[in-house]
């Protein structure tokens, strides 16, 4: 006789309540992410009031407009169960296209601007053919086109920067500022809001999007049940390109100035952001809502520590920290499915 050990009715009642926030998240992938926001937003101003204020909270949004656009396309790839380390330096290749062609090539700002976009496009493209083609790993295509694209920008660019005064006004709109309230946000800000608009709504509302979703959930189930997954992916990877180029722009009006320098950590930035944002690293999970609380979680961190006077190593530290939990969590959540 083997005896059986029922849980008492306080264990069983903290067993149906993790359950239920598993499901929860596993429904909910944002919810994570927005409150963790929400607790390092509270945890900040009561270290330092003047984290609050209106010119400082200006200023952190106009900050992660860059990186929550990189991120937007860093989400779509690993929805896929991929990952893109080329991000920052596509967009570089992009912004560098721009700035040249419109300062010392005599092209009109808005065909230069489709020139940086088209590019941006194309560095998608061959990492998406690669990809689906060619059959590689996207770490592999990804590690190799980030030193590939490194390589085009500076020898197109020559290694110069371009400064604004020198490029049309359209390549440097995204920097205008735009008054909300007691709030100061920028053109760029606004094109960032409303690319998580579109890509969200295509994402969830499309049949691309739960295509998307299901190619990254299990590829082999999507194509047995009719479901073009290479396509699929080379779609991804072609869009991911294309924001790729509108965060170019939306640099450029940023700093004001087209360099090869800019965005040396937007790869595992980028990254950063999705993953603390929720979306799973082996794909078929999160949303891109989660990557802009994510992004935001990164740069608050970045301002929050800073108004406290502590040393700038601890935001790394956190950063890493929120990494593993990040990831630990989404191990956690995806036994909902087992």
């Amino acid at each position: 006789m083997t005896a059986v050990i029922e849980p008492t009715g306080e264990v069983r009642e903290s067993q149906e309540l993790g359950a239920r926030l598993q499901h929860t998240l596993h429904r909910h992938p944002a919810i994570g992410p927005a409150s963790v926001l929400v607790a390092s937003v509270v945890a900040f101003s009561i270290a330092n009031p003047r984290f609050l204020n209106a010119t400082n909270l200006s200023l952190l949004i106009q900050q992660v407009a860059v990186l929550a656009t990189l991120a937007i396309g860093q989400t779509m790839i690993i929805l896929t169960a991929g990952i893109d380390l080329s991000v920052g330096a596509a967009a570089i290749l992009a912004q560098m296209v721009m700035a040249q062609t419109a300062a010392n090539n005599g092209v009109p700002g808005p065909l230069a601007l489709l020139f940086g976009i088209a590019v941006g496009a194309l560095t998608g493209f061959l990492n998406g053919w690669l990809v689906t083609r060619i059959k590689l790993p996207p770490f592999i295509v990804t590690l190799g086109t980030l030193s590939i694209y490194t390589a085009l920008g500076l020898r197109y660019s020559g290694g110069a920067s371009v400064y604004a005064s020198a490029m049309p006004g359209i390549l440097i709109w995204t920097g205008n500022y735009v008054n909300i309230g007691p709030y100061q946000l920028t053109t760029g800000v606004i094109l960032m809001l409303a690319l998580y608009v579109v890509i969200s709504f295509a994402l969830t509302r499309t049949a691309w999007g739960r295509h998307v979703y299901s190619t990254g959930d299990d590829p082999e189930a999507a194509r047995l049940s009719g479901i073009k997954t290479t396509r699929v992916l080379l779609s991804v990877y072609l869009a991911a390109g294309v924001i790729y180029g509108l965060a170019a722009w939306i640099l450029i009006g940023r700093v004001g100035v087209a360099s090869t320098n800019n965005l040396t950590n937007a790869n595992l930035d980028s990254i950063t952001a999705v993953v603390i944002g929720g979306t799973s690293l082996f794909g078929g999970r999160g949303a891109v809502l989660g990557t802009l609380f994510g992004a935001l979680i990164v740069q608050v961190f970045q301002s929050g520590i800073s108004l406290a006077g502590v040393q700038s190593l601890y935001q790394v530290l956190a950063e890493g920290i929120l990494v593993i939990v990040a990831v630990a969590l989404d191990q956690w959540i995806r036994k909902v499915r087992r």
